[in-house]
């Protein structure tokens, strides 16, 4: 497997599309069906994306908070539901893991909605090196494992926006699945051994 992949070579490959279901939550309501239904697995994929701030020492909260499963992607949108205690529930309980991507500046932003501590965060950087890949950004690190190139066309989009676009959601939902499936891939590969 190589360990290292060049924007030339990414740019070769088909672009990777999440086809299961997403789901908008922007109510309480919504928001307490979606965290039952996620309380029942032990593995989901966590991202977030916040408004682009194109100012100096102009910043926006978390706009939108991504947990994927295999099948099904629920996009909370805190800038209308803030973080509620159902959700903060998810992201302390110790019996789900939440695999992301460079974890810190999302703890960062969400501790400025809401005073928790994460709990059960697995960050694919801090292990990916042991399966002898060096890259740490996610579009090429699932270049890599799957042979496919995650588009980052929506990253600076506006994410508090009155209607999230569909090329947002997929966006969104697809950086959340990404994570969960080089989490679950790599579960059945072999380590590097370190010389």
């Amino acid at each position: 497997m190589v360990s290292t992949i060049t924007k030339e070579e990414l740019s070769g490959f088909a672009q990777e599309k999440f086809t299961g279901r997403i789901i908008v939550v922007q109510t309480i309501d919504e928001t307490l069906k979606a965290t039952a239904y996620l309380s029942g697995f032990g593995a989901i994929g966590f991202d977030t994306e916040t408004r682009p701030a194109f100012k100096k020492g102009v910043s926006h909260q978390i706009a939108l908070m991504q947990l994927s499963t295999e099948d099904t992607c629920f996009l909370f949108r805190l800038n209308l539901i803030g973080l509620p205690d159902c959700l903060a529930g998810i992201l302390v309980n110790p019996a789900i893991k939440k695999i992301g991507l460079s974890l810190k500046d999302d703890f960062t932003a969400i501790h400025k909605r809401k005073s928790l501590s994460p709990v059960n965060f697995i960050d694919i950087q801090s292990f990916i090196h042991d399966y002898g890949i060096e890259d740490l950004g996610l579009q090429r690190i699932y270049g890599i494992l799957f042979g496919k190139r995650i588009s980052k066309g929506q990253r600076l989009s506006n994410w508090e926006a009155d209607v999230l676009s569909d090329a947002q959601k997929l966006y969104a939902a697809l950086d959340a699945w990404a994570c969960l499936r080089i989490f679950n891939e790599l579960k059945n590969r072999e380590k590097i051994k370190k010389k």
